[in-house]
């Protein structure tokens, strides 16, 4: 008689912890690179620099971009929590951006020099376009606002003990500023009245950020 042929075992299926595990043991490597072929500056101004590049991305596909190469921002949230810890007021401000085409309300930000260190360059803005300095600083995130042909790192920092000073911003500047309270701040962002993707940014996730400590 021919011998029975033994069931074949059922593939074993990943477990979600497993994936999760795997997913986050990716992230944290070490990004992968594109291979640069070439890189030809096609524009150079004061505040960026337009790449034409060709290269093979990652994944091996070769491709030409087109990229504006910057030095890098800094963005302050700066914080008053003199009157009130869980609904602090916020420093902002309201000027003209031309390539919006009109006045926006922005947080305190600015373009890092070659070379300067991130903390620094917030510290100088904060004091240049403000007056205020303040006596303890906080990374709260870093992202990208358009890395489709934009390669301008945003970093945010957290600015408490606000010390009231004398503005001195550049020359082309014209700024207004003005203390609001967090949730007002959250309330123009829910009618439109904030545009800026930075202030959207840095004041919706620290929103979110307080309302998970206060849940704890």
């Amino acid at each position: 008689m021919p011998k029975k042929q033994k069931a074949a075992k059922p593939a074993r299926k990943t477990s979600q912890s497993a994936r999760t595990a795997k997913s986050k043991a990716k992230t944290a490597a070490a990004p992968e690179r594109a291979q640069i072929l070439s890189s030809v500056v096609t524009y150079e101004g004061p505040l960026f620099r337009v790449h034409h590049d060709k290269l093979i991305e990652p994944g091996g596909k070769r491709s030409e971009r087109d990229v504006i190469r910057h030095n890098g921002s800094v963005v302050i949230l700066a914080l008053d929590k003199s009157k009130n810890k869980k609904d602090p007021w916020i420093v902002i401000e309201r000027q003209y951006r031309h390539a919006a085409n009109q006045y926006l309300w922005e947080l305190p930000a600015g373009k890092l020099d070659p070379g300067e260190e991130p903390l620094a360059g917030a510290q100088r803005e904060l004091e240049e376009e403000t007056g205020y300095r303040a006596k303890k600083w906080k990374p709260l995130v870093e992202y990208y606002a358009s890395p489709g042909f934009l390669g301008e790192s945003m970093k945010v920092f957290l600015a408490e003990g606000l010390i009231p000073g004398d503005a001195h911003p550049e020359e082309d500047e014209e700024i207004e500023l003005r203390l609001v309270k967090l949730s007002d701040a959250v309330k123009m962002i829910e009618r439109g009245a904030i545009l800026d993707g930075k202030t959207l940014t840095s004041v919706l996730l620290y929103t979110r950020m307080m309302a998970k400590k206060r849940r704890k």
